[in-house]
């Protein structure tokens, strides 16, 4: 079936749902292995702490996949007496899978807790994330797990769960969930991509989430610079808006197809979200107030990657970004001059986001960029989608495809915007800011 690309899509689509704790003390809580990497997501939606619940499903001795009950930190448990009972599990083999599973929960623990203290959670908002419940019997137990350290409010959030099991919980005070099927065969069955998680990837993704939030927070304390700038390129003065954190490490380029990149609600939009990623951002007219009431010139992808070359060059010139990572978001034809310039610039652009752009128009320059990039379009985008299709068959560089589910060319869907930029934003996080390289992010939406 596949309604999610993977686990990160999940739990993006996941933070949007939750939107409306983002102004409220949330901690995030997700379940190990799986949870984990929806969880992510969900505490980069609400710019909120992320941690875990670790707890361990019980398996009937003949059949490990059927659950009979769970335990967790702090020796809380459950246990399904009618599977117990149906399944005529007996007390010693009950006991002896308890052991089993309490050894390597303890062992868990030991792991994703080695070098950081549990989150406090008296009197805060608790989301317990999954990546899906097929019994509910482990949510259940983190649930418990939550209100026995003191939050005032658990909330469970998964992307799905059949409905007679949700029915049933008793623990959470909501649950917010994407999918509610009648019956569920597998959790799995609604991912195109579900590869187990390591727990290396556990770990990386707590060490990466504390690190962000400790970049959002230096942000907010720290606002930096914000002024309107000029920039001189082959005789023409191009207007922009920069925004630049103290230390700045990552500067992001946004290129405009209209050429007037300053003013565009969108484009101020995303760059918010990067801002509060302890990103800087540079919105910039391409090209002179005359120059832009001439049609061609948006179409001149040449004279727009020049330009953003010339950028490219400013920064470089200026002793508070001339060490910074170099990134270009296009929309339109400027995702085309993105990528020519990219091209032209080999290393000196860490990477690239094309949103509802058009990467086509770069033609043979495609296989000569070397920046890491992401092509984001809308699902309901279908020429643009094609051509975004056909362009990534000619790159050669670390590259995906990523969909925002029922957005249109202008991205004018409730929360599909907001989706664009969280995508935008991981991106560049990985590329451009220092300690968060070197981790592919995970699945893609094939070409």
């Amino acid at each position: 079936m596949g309604i999610f690309a993977d686990r990160a899509d999940a739990g993006r689509q996941l933070g949007l749902r939750l939107a409306y704790l983002r102004a409220q003390d949330a901690v995030v809580l997700g379940l190990p292995r799986g949870g984990v990497p929806v969880a992510f997501e969900v505490a980069a939606a609400l710019d909120a702490p992320l941690d875990v619940i670790i707890v361990r499903k019980l398996g009937v001795p003949v059949q490990p996949e059927l659950a009979m009950g769970a335990i967790g930190e702090d020796g809380t448990y459950a246990l399904d007496k009618h599977a117990v009972s149906f399944m005529k599990v007996k007390q010693e083999e009950l006991r002896a899978v308890e052991r089993q599973e309490r050894a390597l929960l303890d062992a868990r623990v030991a792991r994703f807790r080695a070098g950081r203290t549990r989150m406090d959670l008296h009197g805060r908002v608790a989301v317990v994330v999954d990546d899906g419940i097929a019994t509910g019997l482990t949510a259940r137990v983190a649930c418990s797990i939550a209100r026995k350290l003191g939050a005032a409010r658990v909330i469970l959030a998964v992307p799905v769960a059949p409905a007679d099991a949700l029915a049933t919980l008793t623990e959470p005070d909501e649950v917010v969930c994407l999918a509610t099927p009648r019956q569920l065969t597998a959790v799995g069955y609604y991912y195109r991509s579900f590869s187990p998680t390591s727990d290396d990837e556990v770990v990386w993704l707590l060490d990466a989430a504390a690190e962000r939030l400790e970049r959002a927070r230096s942000a907010a304390g720290n606002p930096g610079l914000d002024e309107d700038v000029q920039i001189l390129a082959d005789g023409v003065r191009l207007q922009g808006h920069m925004h630049l954190p103290v230390p700045a490490a990552g500067v992001v380029v946004f290129a405009h197809g209209s050429g007037s990149g300053r003013h565009s609600p969108r484009n101020r939009f995303v760059a918010s979200t990067l801002q509060r990623a302890g990103l800087g951002t540079l919105l910039l007219d391409l090209l002179g107030p005359g120059e832009e009431l001439d049609r061609a010139n948006v179409f001149n992808i040449e004279l727009l990657a020049l330009r953003l070359t010339s950028a490219t060059n400013w920064l470089a010139s200026r002793p508070d970004t001339a060490s910074c990572s170099v990134g270009f978001i296009g929309a339109s034809t400027g995702a085309g001059a993105a990528l020519w310039a990219a091209a032209e610039q080999g290393a000196r652009i860490g990477a690239v986001v094309s949103r509802g752009g058009r990467p086509d128009l770069a033609g043979e320059r495609l296989a000569l960029v070397r920046a890491p990039t992401l092509l984001i379009v809308g699902s309901a985008d279908h020429r643009v989608l094609e051509l975004n299709r056909r362009a990534k068959a000619l790159m050669r560089c670390p590259n995906r495809l990523d969909l925002v589910q029922g957005a249109s060319h202008l991205f004018d869907e409730p929360g599909t915007l907001e989706e664009a930029a969280i995508l935008a934003r991981d991106w560049f996080v990985q590329y451009l800011l220092p300690g968060d390289g070197g981790r592919a992010a995970e699945g893609s939406v094939p070409a």
